[in-house]
């Protein structure tokens, strides 16, 4: 029996990689690019890896010790209403271009950012 939910930062970007890749649909184009295998969580995020659709850049990874972060690169609104659709705790960032930013807080949430992914292909 688990007795505990999976908060490791890389852990939780492994789990999300492989969710992204192999889906068909919407998500078919989707791939995990740029990943580097070493990555160190710190306080700040470590980039992990680059998600792309069709070649395009959707967002980048960030790893965190006890959680993962989504910066979403593209549509920033249709990004934004998913994540607060599905219950995950977002936020915009005041860059020009814009972008959202997701936080990946236990294994359990992954399923629920593919949603977000699927919003974010949806605006390409």
């Amino acid at each position: 029996m688990v007795t505990s939910e999976l908060d490791d930062g890389v852990r939780i970007a492994q789990l999300l990689a492989s969710e992204l890749v192999g889906h068909e649909g919407r998500l078919a184009g989707v791939t995990v690019t740029d990943v580097d295998p070493e990555v160190e969580p710190t306080a700040d995020g470590a980039r992990a890896y680059v998600v792309r659709a069709d070649e395009a850049p959707l967002a980048t990874v960030f790893v965190h010790p006890e959680r993962a972060r989504v910066e979403f690169e593209v549509g920033p609104e249709a990004t934004l209403d998913a994540a607060s659709e599905t219950d995950l705790r977002v936020r915009p960032k005041a860059v020009d271009p814009p972008r959202t930013v997701v936080f990946v807080e236990n294994g359990a949430e992954v399923k629920r950012v593919l949603r977000v992914v699927e919003a974010a292909v949806g605006t390409r």
